[in-house]
């Protein structure tokens, strides 16, 4: 395996290797299904809004849809593997796009070495033999290579997992479907009664930290066939499938139980993620839960990759647009993958990792925990950012897009997920469990990263001009 990088003129990465299919279960595979299903939903419905889950999913999804409207708008005309950055450089200058490089890095650090944590503590359940932290860098060590090589190759391993997850999941869906339930089926979940019920703010929260991984859809744009056209299907599918799925997966989830007895239920398990499972086998049988069990180590897995994939690539743009040393802004000459990317977040992954592990610091409560949720803030920032980017962008030429999608929508979503980050950073402590000073100092890791990506872009501006100019802008 050479470690040589691309010469001059190649350093790009691989084009016309990704299919709309293949972006959107790239995607669909960071937002990992079954992982939000089995882990998140059963949280969401004890600390949120109980059976009221389900109609929050189709509100979020809602929401969602009417963000990606200007969201792809823009992709149209923006073909950069930097996403986010790219977005906020275009439509609010390259300080603004710089802060959002470093915040985007941040970010899906935070959401893989996270899940890392989820990931150890679900394959040492599953199959013992070793410590979570020995998991975790297995895991660790096979995305380090799978990251390392060509995107395609990842693509295929993330289609037949996250298919395998659907698919058991789905025949879970059926089974409750077909019983009727545990008291027959009806609306209950989606009426506003019980969507009130609660803490609906928690379960909101819980609902969009579900789908984080969707809008990754652009960060592919350079290795997209016809990227103007498979980014915005990519990220309209994405979209759609995430919030039916897990709409309909927790209306039945919520029946399966009994809708008045769902939250007594989940009071009274040791772990609230067993729930799914515990579902499962009353309603298919011992094995396929067994056989979910297993799956949900492999949803943490798939997730994992994807949000190596993502940050890798923001790492290579940063990099190769002078926000980052030139070093890191690289392909290999053989795979044209952001190799030099993907080593450093295999280096920053397993010194997370190692670091809990020595502090002795549970896998879930504390890393999945506190880093995923510092990943939600970040993104759901990053998402405020693009969409204000996004009226900014079409403020003089609106190249022939709609004013919906250009200043209407953008605007109501924009302001919506602002709130979303301030309310998340001022609760930080209360919805994580991170007492004290630790309730503070997390989120402000992502106003930190921002200032640190602020001023590397200013630096850019003073160092080189007419490259500062060029930020965000296609390749």
């Amino acid at each position: 395996m050479g470690d040589t990088t691309s010469a001059a003129g190649t350093n790009q990465l691989r084009k016309n290797s990704l299919g709309v299919g293949a972006v959107t279960f790239l995607v669909i595979s960071a937002a990992a299904p079954l992982t939000a299903v089995a882990g998140g939903v059963p949280i969401s419905m004890l600390l949120g809004n109980g059976a009221g889950i389900a109609g929050t999913y189709v509100l979020v999804t809602a929401i969602l849809l009417m963000f990606s409207v200007g969201y792809v708008a823009m992709a149209r005309h923006i073909s950069s593997a930097g996403g986010f950055y790219a977005f906020a450089a275009r439509g609010l200058g390259g300080r603004i796009g710089g802060a959002s490089a470093l915040i985007a890095i941040l970010s899906y650090n935070a959401m893989q070495i996270g899940v890392l944590g989820l990931l150890g503590q679900a394959a040492g359940a599953t199959f013992g033999i070793m410590p979570w932290w020995a998991w975790s860098f297995l895991a660790i060590a096979l995305v380090g290579i799978l990251g390392y090589r060509q995107v395609d190759l990842s693509a295929k391993i993330l289609m037949v997992l996250v298919a395998l997850e659907y698919l058991i999941v789905l025949i879970a869906d059926a089974a409750i479907f077909m019983a009727g339930g545990d008291s027959g089926l009806n609306a209950q979940p989606f009426s506003m009664t019980q969507m009130n019920t609660g803490s609906p703010a928690i379960g909101i929260l819980f609902c969009f930290a579900a789908f984080i991984g969707f809008e990754a859809t652009t960060i592919y744009s350079e290795e997209a066939r016809d990227p103007h056209t498979t980014v915005p299907r990519a990220t309209y599918y994405s979209v759609i499938l995430i919030g039916v799925f897990y709409a309909l997966t927790s209306w039945l989830m919520a029946l399966g139980a009994g809708v008045d007895k769902l939250v007594p239920t989940l009071q009274g398990l040791p772990d609230p993620t067993t729930f799914l499972f515990d579902l499962t086998g009353r309603y298919v049988g011992g094995a396929a839960a067994q056989i979910m069990g297993i799956l949900f180590v492999s949803s943490l897995f798939a997730g994992v990759l994807a949000f190596h994939n993502g940050v890798a690539r923001y790492k290579y743009v940063a990099g190769r647009e002078g926000i980052l040393p030139d070093s890191v802004g690289v392909t290999h000459d053989v795979y044209q993958s952001p190799h030099v990317g993907s080593i450093i977040q295999t280096i920053l992954a397993v010194l997370g990792v190692g670091l809990f592990a020595v502090l002795g610091l549970d896998p879930v409560l504390n890393l999945f925990t506190w880093l995923t949720q510092v990943g939600t803030l970040g993104i759901l920032g990053l998402m405020a950012i693009s969409s204000f980017s996004v009226i900014a962008f079409f403020g003089k030429d609106a190249m022939g897009e709609s004013a919906l999608s250009t200043k209407i929508l953008p605007a109501i979503t924009g302001a919506i997920l602002a709130i979303l980050f301030v309310y998340i950073f001022a609760k930080f402590g209360d919805l994580t469990g991170a007492s004290g000073s630790l309730g503070v100092i997390l989120p402000s890791l992502v106003i930190v990263a921002g200032i640190i990506g602020y001023i590397l872009a200013g630096n850019l501006a003073k160092r080189d001009p007419a490259k500062f100019a060029r930020i965000g802008a296609n390749n």
